[in-house]
């Protein structure tokens, strides 16, 4: 790997490598590194080989790319990927990254949120959602996940993994079953969203901060983005959800313009992400689709995900009667 640092820093002009790279922590899917070359020190994001491999792969960093100029052209606090002969992604002996300048800020963890964190990450996606919104049908695949066939494949790889998926099956169909039909109900609205805007997407300096990880930019439903980011900076994937936090981003929201849902229900019910991320874990825990390195992420990947997932189930009402008692929606 060291010959591929030296080079792309040679042919992108960074200078000479100062040091050995060193791994960032963070990202569950693709690889980060810190570059200290001669003139500047600079983040690579290594893209996933197999992730690369799929068919929608290159025309979604391409949506995610113009967005991200879109965002730039609005002068909304991200950390853009640096340009190289008029394109972001770069190529190099068959491995795809991007670069960036290095911004020197840090996520917050845990019990670090405050409300005041979560009322300025409120008015930025009310901002970010203003950029481009539209009527427009909202369109999800259904989930069709296997889980007889999964947990069938573990029960001969990872008896502990079988066992917790076996254990909550029952809340994983239930949440599939009402995701189905919730995605079908949403009202026709779609919005530039980053898709992923959780605690570890944000680095901050003091009170400044820049949105990072903008590959998943594309048109998403702005009502389910705004519920599942907020429940995130309200302590959701801690497994502590705190109600202050929660109501601080969704008010802050709507007063930045940020147009709020009618039935936060049907949200609840439409947010079943963590399904789709759960099976991509289970398979990567079996060493489907993956490099061999990858399967003990999935294998920590899935034992959180389950967590969240019958946490999720137990705090519905507190979620529920949170939001619904919010002054602005009366």
């Amino acid at each position: 790997m060291e010959p591929l640092f030296a080079e792309i820093c040679r042919r992108y002009g960074l200078g000479e490598l100062e040091c050995p790279p060193v791994p960032l922590t963070g990202g569950f899917m693709h690889k980060m590194y810190a570059l200290s070359a001669a003139r500047g020190r600079y983040a690579l994001k290594l893209l996933n080989p197999h992730v690369m491999r799929r068919e929608t792969a290159m025309a979604n960093y391409r949506t995610a790319e113009r967005l991200e100029t879109l965002l730039e052209e609005h002068r909304l606090p991200i950390l853009p990927a640096l340009e190289f002969g008029g394109r972001k992604m770069q190529e190099l002996d068959g491995r795809f990254f991007y670069l960036f300048d290095w911004y020197g800020g840090a996520a917050l963890k845990g019990r670090e949120v405050t409300p005041e964190h979560s009322r300025k990450i409120g008015r930025v996606l009310a901002r970010i959602h203003a950029v481009d919104r539209k009527e427009a049908p909202f369109e999800r695949e259904r989930l069709h996940i296997d889980w007889e066939s999964l947990a069938g494949a573990l029960r001969s790889e990872n008896e502990e993994l079988y066992r917790l998926l076996q254990e909550n099956r029952g809340i994983l169909e239930l949440s599939e079953r009402n995701g189905n039909r919730a995605a079908g109900r949403m009202p026709p609205l779609l919005a530039v969203c980053h898709r992923d805007m959780d605690c570890k997407n944000v680095l901050w300096r003091g009170g400044e901060f820049r949105i990072i990880d903008l590959e998943c930019l594309g048109y998403w439903h702005p009502f389910l983005e705004l519920y599942e980011t907020a429940l995130c900076w309200a302590g959701y994937e801690e497994c502590r959800l705190e109600p202050e936090l929660l109501c601080a981003f969704v008010v802050s929201y709507a007063e930045a313009g940020g147009v709020l849902p009618s039935e936060w229900e049907l949200l609840y019910d439409a947010d079943c992400g963590r399904l789709e991320w759960l099976e991509y874990n289970l398979r990567r825990a079996l060493g489907v689709g993956c490099g061999a390195d990858e399967r003990e992420i999935g294998v920590g990947e899935v034992r959180a995900t389950i967590a969240h997932a019958v946490y999720y189930h137990r705090m519905k009402s507190v979620i529920l009667d949170c939001l619904g008692t919010l002054p602005l929606n009366r």
